[in-house]
């Protein structure tokens, strides 16, 4: 049995990227996307603005590759960034909350019911989904970002404790708080 060739690890894609090779950057992009994305539509809740969010990421990424360091994680470095951008959002929303007073026409919108059993089933799930969505993007970021590191991006709780500076027993109790804050907020 052949096992195939992983290629480059981040580390040299990295310093490629840094000596100036797009290729080796796009393959970072490639192989760590679908991860940004996951983390960041978790937090926000809407997949346009994670969109957004993940491009502002790896742009962020891209300017800041010289201070990257390759023997850790670029998994790591890149959810601490795409989890800032977060940050930034959350601010802006809430700026325009108190200047505007209103929410945006996209969280004003309602869902366009669909027909047929199959279609009632995947749109309710969907509508479930979204409802999940709203609700952990509603939580806290001391308690959402170690919830979603943990149990979306499956990282040990000692190496999110790492990522976000605090302890390992706080990242525990912050999981345990945004449970049962979910589950408040799931239920009313």
């Amino acid at each position: 049995m052949t096992v195939a060739d992983p290629g480059p690890d981040d580390g040299d894609l990295a310093a490629k990227a840094l000596a100036g090779s797009e290729a080796a950057f796009a393959s970072l992009m490639q192989r760590h996307r679908s991860r940004v994305y996951r983390l960041i539509l978790n937090s926000v809740g809407d997949p346009d603005e994670a969109l957004d969010l993940v491009q502002e990421t790896f742009l962020s990424a891209y300017r800041a590759l010289g201070r990257y360091d390759g023997s850790r994680p670029m998994a790591a470095w890149l959810a601490t960034i795409a989890l800032n951008k977060c940050r930034d959002l959350a601010r802006r929303r809430a700026l325009r909350r108190f200047f505007f007073g209103a929410r945006s026409v996209d969280e004003m919108a309602d869902s366009i019911a669909t027909n047929g059993p199959d279609q009632a089933v995947a749109a309710e799930q969907r509508q479930e989904t979204a409802r999940l969505r709203a609700a952990i993007a509603m939580l806290p970021a001391t308690l959402r970002e170690p919830l979603l590191l943990c149990t979306v991006e499956e990282m040990r709780q000692s190496d999110a404790a790492a990522l976000l500076g605090i302890s390992t027993k706080a990242v525990e109790t912050r999981i345990r708080r945004a449970r049962i804050r979910l589950a408040e907020l799931l239920a009313g």
